[in-house]
């Protein structure tokens, strides 16, 4: 993976609270970057926090890889992209690059399942949803 293969960054800069006993990123903190990130685009995109749209995403898988350590202080680019538009599920695929860095210090996935908020079952997404994160759909 190369930061030319996403299309969607959002920057966060490291806080000495984030690190371990090791000195490095907790491995804990990089699905927070990745949430953080995600979240942002999809209030960005008008995808959550819409009064348009009656449903609500669900995690109901996520991973991440670690290809290298980060410390503090670091300034990071978050980067989304979608690997997976389904009809009611979208595979997000993120990557964590230091500022400045092709390759990423880690990369990973979360599946949200949309789901209508009262009875918690799966909706198909909306034309607006699916054109809403389009551009960021991998070939």
């Amino acid at each position: 993976m190369a930061r030319s293969d996403y299309g969607y960054f959002t920057p966060i800069v490291t806080r000495w609270a984030d690190c371990d006993a090791y000195g490095h990123v907790n491995n804990a903190q990089y699905y927070s970057y990745f949430d953080s990130a995600l979240t942002t685009m999809l209030i960005d995109r008008g995808v959550l926090r819409s009064t348009d749209w009656d449903s609500i995403g669900l995690c109901i898988e996520s991973q991440c890889q670690f290809h290298a350590s980060l410390e503090f202080p670091a300034r990071l680019d978050v980067a989304v992209r979608i690997g997976k538009l389904g009809g009611k599920s979208i595979r997000y695929e993120l990557a964590i690059f230091e500022q400045g860095a092709e390759q990423p210090s880690a990369t990973g996935y979360f599946v949200h399942v949309f789901v209508d908020p009262a009875t918690r079952r799966p909706v198909e997404l909306t034309p607006g949803q699916r054109e809403a994160v389009a551009d960021l759909v991998t070939g």
